[in-house]
C-alpha cells in the first residue's frame, strides 16, 4: 500500500464492494472492478477503505475519493492522495470497502443482497427453511441459497427471490416469509 495513505480501522459496518484492478491513465486515476452490476455505493461514498489482497485484520487505509465514474465495463476513480500513475499502480489488487451506512437508500421492495445474508427464512406455515447463505443471479431472477438442517444433516435449499414466492422481507426482524415448501 501507499505509505502516504492514512491508516484506519475498517468501520464496523464495512462491506467489500470492489477491487482495484490497475492504474488508468497518467494522472493518478485507477480502474476499479465492482462486485455488483449496480455499484451505487462506490459513487455515493466519498471515502473508501482499502485493504491489501488477502489481509485478514481490521486494519486498512482511508482513501478520500475526488471523483468516481463509469467507464466501459468498470469504474475509474481519482483521489487527492494518488497523484500519479506510479501511486495508482501501487493500489493494484487492493480490496475496496465502504461503510454500509453510506449506501444509497433502497427503494420500496428493493434490498441490498448484503442485508439479506444471514436472515432466517420461513414458509407461510411457519416452518423454518433455513438461513440465507448467499444469493445467485440466475438470468431473469435472483435465487436465495439457504443453509438448513434436515434429519440432523446439513442441506442446501434454493428459493427464487421473486414476488410470486416471497411474501415479506422483515429486515429489522431478520426474517423472510415465503410461499415455499421444504420438499420443493
Amino acid at each position: 500500500m501507499l505509505p502516504t495513505l492514512e491508516a484506519a480501522e475498517l468501520p464496523a459496518d464495512a462491506i467489500e464492494v470492489a477491487r482495484i484492478a490497475d492504474a488508468w491513465g497518467i494522472k493518478g486515476w485507477f480502474k476499479v472492478l465492482p462486485h455488483s452490476a449496480q455499484p451505487e455505493a462506490l459513487f455515493s461514498s466519498k471515502r473508501w477503505f482499502l485493504q491489501a489482497p488477502g489481509a485478514k485484520t481490521a486494519g486498512a487505509f482511508r482513501l478520500a475519493i475526488r471523483e468516481a465514474k463509469e467507464h466501459s465495463d468498470c469504474i475509474v476513480a481519482s483521489s487527492e492522495d494518488v497523484p500519479d500513475r506510479n501511486a495508482a499502480e501501487a493500489l493494484r489488487g487492493a480490496r475496496v470497502f465502504v461503510p454500509r451506512s453510506s449506501f444509497p437508500t433502497a427503494g420500496d421492495d428493493e434490498y441490498y443482497w448484503v442485508d439479506l445474508i444471514g436472515l432466517a427464512v420461513v414458509n407461510r406455515e411457519g416452518v423454518a427453511l433455513g438461513t440465507v447463505r448467499e444469493l445467485l443471479a440466475s438470468g431473469p431472477q435472483t435465487t436465495l441459497v439457504l443453509d438448513a438442517q434436515e434429519g440432523g444433516k446439513p442441506i442446501e435449499r434454493m428459493v427464487p427471490f421473486v414476488s410470486a414466492f416471497v411474501d415479506k422481507v422483515d429486515l429489522p426482524g431478520r426474517l423472510i416469509t415465503v410461499d415455499w415448501q421444504p420438499d420443493y
